[in-house]
């Protein structure tokens, strides 16, 4: 059964957890060591978003980028120059990870290097259609998308610019990226593709790579949420999962508050909540500050590399369950997994596994049990 919702519990203030966190831990030096590392990677790493081109050689059917017309909404930069100095500066300020979407980056490779010249964390959202380089992007990591699985991936992305259809498009991905480290699938859950989750996950798993799981919303429809049966979705999902353990990163938890959008303490995903937004931007200052945490220093760039955008994904909150949103919330709320030590260790496993998603993290899934 899915987790009850109740009346929000209230979170412990920063005095209490820090306290009740100490108590936990006094007979638990297992749990003392695995926190600090989390806490310590937590620290090193300041993330951005960047847009990196409006241009895109593929249509797929709901994508917020394009429903919400992105593409459109400011002039793209294209002087290698300037990208450059917008990446310095960044590492002048601190920033030491950026994740690069568009649009498709595989297509503006050298745009991708200049982040790479001056960044050390670096991860690219991509379509698949086009691979990426491995001579000077070797510490990367690569997100490809996949939706719904099977032939419905085709059904909704398989579309040229023009909209003629193709097919192959996921085979295509999995050829261009074969037991190559750096790359994460990550794969939208469709409810109309529920028979496809574990041949799908199969195929990734024997083509040497690992995948997460995401929520497919249909933007630029009514209701892009909509689910009919949502326990055969997330009962499947968790079934192929611990079929296929060590390709699937995604730990249970995430994976059910992905399908749902609840919390064991009562927490619902939406705007109030989720921390993947530009905390700069003007329109958030009320949500930075009501007491629910975000990602520190944490911006998104339009493609002018100027323009700071709402969020992570397309500001449309009533439709939006981005898995990486939902993996953060989850991650910035350690305060509520304090109820005993289970719960606090349970928030540990959570939390690494949305560090093994990533080539240039520590805990990748490649990494399992090195030091920082």
């Amino acid at each position: 059964m899915a987790t009850p919702v109740t009346i929000e519990q209230r979170p412990l203030s920063r005095r209490e957890a820090k306290a009740r966190t100490a108590e936990l831990i006094a007979d638990r030096p297992d749990l003392a060591e695995r926190l600090h590392r989390l806490r310590r990677l937590g620290r090193e790493v300041r993330s951005c978003e960047v847009h990196l081109t409006n241009a895109c050689n593929i249509r797929c059917k709901g994508c917020w980028y394009f429903e919400g017309g992105f593409d459109t909404a400011v002039k793209e930069l294209s002087d290698l120059d300037r990208i450059r100095a917008f990446a310095r500066k960044l590492a002048d300020d601190g920033v030491n990870q950026a994740t690069l979407i568009g649009g498709e980056p595989t297509l503006v490779p050298r745009r991708v290097e200049a982040f790479v010249e001056q960044l050390p964390y670096i991860t690219i959202s991509t379509n698949g259609l086009r691979p990426m380089p491995k001579q000077g992007f070797e510490k990367i990591a690569i997100a490809v998308s996949i939706f719904g699985g099977g032939p419905l991936d085709d059904d909704l992305r398989a579309i040229r610019v023009n909209g003629s259809k193709f097919t192959g498009l996921f085979d295509t991905a999995l050829s261009h990226y074969r037991d190559d480290q750096r790359v994460l699938f990550i794969y939208a859950l469709s409810e109309a593709g529920v028979e496809h989750i574990e041949p799908t996950v199969r195929k990734i798993a024997e083509n040497g790579n690992i995948v997460t799981f995401n929520f497919y919303s249909e933007h630029g429809t009514e209701t892009p949420l909509k689910i009919a049966n949502e326990q055969r979705v997330l009962d499947e999902a968790q079934r192929v999962k611990e079929l296929y353990p060590q390709a699937v990163v995604s730990h249970p938890y995430f994976i059910r508050t992905l399908v749902t959008g609840r919390t064991h303490w009562g927490g619902r995903f939406g705007y109030d909540v989720c921390p993947s937004l530009s905390v700069d931007a003007p329109e958030h200052e009320e949500r930075v500050a009501n007491g629910n945490p975000v990602i520190p220093g944490f911006n998104v760039w339009g493609a002018d590399y100027e323009s700071l955008q709402f969020c992570c994904t397309s500001g449309d909150c009533g439709g939006c369950r981005d898995s990486q949103a939902v993996y953060s919330w989850l991650v910035v709320s350690a305060n509520r997994f304090l109820d005993d030590a289970a719960r606090l260790e349970q928030w540990l496993d959570i939390a690494e596994s949305y560090w093994r998603q990533w080539h240039w993290a520590p805990y990748h899934a490649t990494k399992a049990g090195t030091a920082l």
